[in-house]
C-alpha cells in the first residue's frame, strides 16, 4: 500500500465496534477488569491507550519499525532514547542540531556521564574518527537544523555497523513522506511530531520508532517507566495532522523552492541554504536516500541590521519559534532556537546574527515573495530581483 493511502486513512479502520472513522479519543485513564487475572489488553493509560496506540501502529507501518512510541514532546522522545546508554558512553551529534538537543546533552545527560561529541555527520571522515574513537551511537539530524546539512545515511549505517554503534536519525524535516531511514538502515529514527507530522502548530509531540524487536523492548520500558507519552487527545490530534501530510508537504515544497531561488537572486543575501539548490553538493543523494528538498529555507543577509527590519516588516510571514506547520514562520536562530548554544560555536558553524531560517508554509506563493520583497523594499534595502 502507498504511503499517500496510509496516511489518508490514518486510524479510520480500527473502531469495528462502532465502524468510527474517525479514531475515538479515549480520554480515560484507567480501564475495567472484566475478571480477577483477566485484561482486555489495556490497564493503564501510561502503558498503553487505544488512541495513542493507534498512532504508534501508523507511525510504525509508515516507517517500517517494529513498533513505535509516541512522546509529549520531540525532547521526550530523545530523552528516552538517550536512556540507552550508561554512564561512560560517547555518543556522536551533528554539530548544529536544534538547540534543544544539544542542551539537552550538554546540560543534563553529561551530569550522568554520557559525553556527546560533536561532528559534522555530513563528512564522512568525520564520522569514521569519531568511531575510531569508540562512540557507542551516532545521533543524526539530516538537514540540519538549520543550517541544512545532509547526512549520507547509509552510508554512515554501515560504518556504524562495523564498530557496533547505533544510528539514530532525527528526520523532523524530511518526515516518512521524503525520507525514510529505517529503509536506509538506521537503528532508530525520532520526531518532533509537533512540527510537519502534525502541521497544525497546535499540539505538542514525539515519536520514536525502532526497528529491532530487542531495542523496541528496551524504549517500550523506558516509556512506561518515565511516563512522558503523549496523551490520548493529542494522539488523535497528530493523527488527524498525518492525514493531509502527502497534500501539505507538496504545497510547501513548492513554495520553498521558489521562495530559495528568489533569495538566491536578492543582492542583500549573501548566502541561502536550502537542499534544493542545484549547486548542493548533496543533490546526488536525491531518488536514493530523500524524495524532496522539503520546505526549510535558511538565508543570511549581508548585514546585521537589515534582520530586524525584516522581522519587524513581514505581514504574511509570522515571526515566531517553531517550523512545519501550514502557516509560514520567520525565526532568528541565534536569539531564538539555537540560544543555549555557545556563541563562538554558533559563529564557526554559521549560526550568526545575520541569519534567518524559514518555515514555509501553503499560502498563495505570490503572496509570500511579495511580503519579503515589501519587507526589504520598505526597510529601503530593496535588492530583490
Amino acid at each position: 500500500m502507498k504511503i499517500e493511502t496510509l496516511l489518508a486513512q490514518a486510524g479510520s479502520r480500527w473502531d469495528e465496534t462502532t465502524g468510527a472513522i474517525s479514531m475515538p479519543i479515549y480520554q480515560t485513564v484507567t480501564f475495567r477488569h472484566p475478571g480477577l487475572g483477566m485484561s482486555t489488553g489495556y490497564d493503564y493509560s501510561r502503558t498503553v491507550n487505544p488512541t495513542r496506540q493507534v498512532l504508534e501502529d501508523t507511525m510504525a507501518k509508515l516507517e517500517g519499525g517494529c513498533k513505535a512510541f509516541a512522546f509529549s514532546s520531540g525532547m521526550a522522545a530523545i530523552d528516552c532514547i538517550a536512556h540507552l546508554f550508561k554512564t561512560g558512553d560517547a555518543v556522536a551529534v551533528t554539530e548544529d542540531p536544534y538547540g534543544g538537543t544539544v542542551r539537552l546533552f550538554d546540560k543534563v545527560y553529561s551530569n550522568f556521564g554520557i559525553k556527546p561529541l560533536y561532528i559534522d555527520t555530513s563528512d564522512l571522515e568525520a564520522v569514521k574518527k569519531c568511531l575510531s574513537e569508540g562512540v557507542k551511537a551516532i545521533f543524526i539530524e539530516s538537514p540540519t537544523n538549520p543550517m541544512l546539512k545532509i547526512a549520507d545515511i547509509r552510508a554512515i549505517v554501515q560504518l556504524a555497523r562495523d564498530h557496533g554503534a547505533l544510528t539514530i536519525v532525527d528526520n523532523t524535516f524530511n518526515t516518512p513522506l521524503i525520507q525514510r531511514p529505517l529503509e536506509l538502515g538506521a537503528d532508530i529514527v525520532v520526531y518532533s511530531a509537533t512540527k510537519y507530522l502534525s502541521g497544525h502548530n497546535d499540539v505538542l509531540a514525539g515519536i520514536a520508532v525502532a526497528k529491532d524487536p530487542g531495542l523496541c523492548e528496551k524504549l517500550s520500558f523506558f516509556q512506561n517507566a518515565i511516563g512522558a507519552v503523549l496523551s490520548p487527545q493529542d494522539s488523535w490530534l497528530v493523527l488527524r495532522g498525518l492525514k493531509t501530510l502527502s497534500v501539505r508537504m507538496p504545497k510547501q515544497q513548492a513554495n520553498a523552492y521558489a521562495i530559495a531561488h528568489w533569495l538566491n537572486a536578492n543582492s542583500r543575501v549573501k548566502r541561502v541554504y536550502y537542499p534544493g539548490m542545484l549547486k548542493s553538493n548533496r543533490h546526488r543523494l536525491y531518488g536514493k536516500q530523500f524524495f524532496g528538498p522539503g520546505a526549510i529555507v535558511s538565508f543570511e543577509v549581508d548585514d546585521q541590521a537589515v534582520v530586524p527590519e525584516l522581522l519587524s516588516r513581514v505581514r504574511v510571514f509570522i515571526f515566531a519559534e517553531s517550523l512545519g506547520g501550514v502557516e509560514s514562520l520567520i525565526t532568528f536562530p541565534a536569539l531564538q532556537t539555537h540560544n543555549d548554544i555557545p556563541e563562538e560555536t554558533r559563529e564557526r558553524l554559521g549560526i550568526n546574527d545575520r541569519l534567518l531560517r524559514l518555515s514555509i508554509g501553503i499560502e498563495h506563493l505570490k503572496d509570500l515573495i511579495t511580503d519579503l520583497d515589501d519587507a526589504f523594499s520598505g526597510a529601503g534595502i530593496r535588492g530583490g530581483p
